[in-house]
């Protein structure tokens, strides 16, 4: 993805506002396009994008630069008049929110708490949802919870239903669903070395190494620009993303019977996350989806094809 450096200076040109918002989980970094840093958010709905396990909100930085590009109105467009609300948030216990975060209080249903206190004291009453793996998960969540508020859901490679079976039994799920049940065990690993963890992460993702770790999760890594690479490894949370697959394992999926936003839900064709039964299971608990299956795309589509999922969020 040679793009993606192009990319970040679009979404750079937007002058993206920052900032610090508290909330039960620690304080939270926040970016949000230059609308909603104005007083016109009353009758706006925010689009909220939710990162994954293994990223930040820089996952989405491609996205929107192809957002920008296509002319829908995201940040980049040179129209402020039709420029969306976007929210961008580092979730509690990743990226620049990791302070005063322990990783035991990191619930699907913490989080949706500390998202909507954001987005509340923003002033926001409805929400466009955009989750990304984890980030999708918690989207659900938020929309099973605050239906009235929910004003559409966007699920790319959701980590829903196999992914909370391979945490919940990782012996079994070595054999059906190797990619996540092997990053788990070695988040946990790492994440029980503490800070020496940490710093072990940090350091194989600025080395040679990583590239072939990530391998698996793109449809054609080899194009995968390796400023990308880098940066998911920069984005390692091992305690993190041991808890939210902690969450997952526990999570009552029967919740999510009571969404009543239109969803969207997508997944990359060589998705190792995220499995065709995931959307026929997910369709068969949620009215109101549409499922569609990206061609050329592994799981992270948000990098790998930002253009084709532009488009597809220009019609949910």
């Amino acid at each position: 993805m040679s793009t993606f450096t192009s990319a970040a200076s679009i979404v750079a040109a937007t002058v993206l506002h920052r900032r610090i918002f508290p909330t039960g989980l620690g304080p939270v970094a926040v970016r949000y396009s230059p609308a909603v840093a104005r007083a016109d958010r009353g009758n706006a709905t925010a689009d909220v994008y939710l990162h994954g396990a293994a990223g930040s909100w820089t996952t989405f930085i491609p996205l929107l630069a192809a957002s920008a590009t296509a002319g829908n109105g995201h940040p980049g467009e040179g129209n402020p008049g039709d420029e969306r609300h976007s929210v961008l948030m580092d979730l509690p216990g990743w990226g620049e929110s990791t302070q005063g975060t322990s990783a035991a209080s990191l619930t699907m249903a913490t989080m949706a708490e500390a998202v909507t206190g954001i987005l509340r004291t923003l002033g926001y009453r409805h929400w466009n949802l955009i989750g990304h793996s984890m980030g999708a998960f918690l989207a659900l969540e938020i929309a099973a919870a605050e239906p009235k508020r929910a004003a559409s859901v966007a699920v790319i490679s959701g980590a829903t239903f196999s992914v909370a079976t391979a945490a919940a039994h990782p012996l079994p799920g070595l054999l059906r669903f190797p990619a996540f049940t092997a990053m788990l065990l070695l988040m946990r690993a790492m994440a029980a070395c503490g800070p020496v963890g940490e710093f072990l992460v940090r350091r194989t993702g600025r080395s040679p190494l990583m590239r072939p770790l990530m391998s698996p999760f793109f449809s054609h890594p080899h194009v995968i620009d390796g400023t990308v690479i880098t940066a998911l490894g920069e984005d390692a949370r091992p305690a993190a993303f041991a808890a939210a697959a902690r969450a997952a394992a526990g999570y009552d999926f029967s919740r999510w019977r009571g969404i009543t936003a239109p969803v969207l839900a997508v997944r990359g064709h060589r998705d190792v996350f995220t499995p065709p039964s995931d959307l026929v299971r997910l369709a068969e608990l949620v009215p109101h989806v549409r499922l569609v299956t990206i061609p050329g795309c592994g799981h992270f589509a948000p990098i790998e094809q930002p253009g084709f999922l532009a488009g597809l969020l220009t019609q949910y």
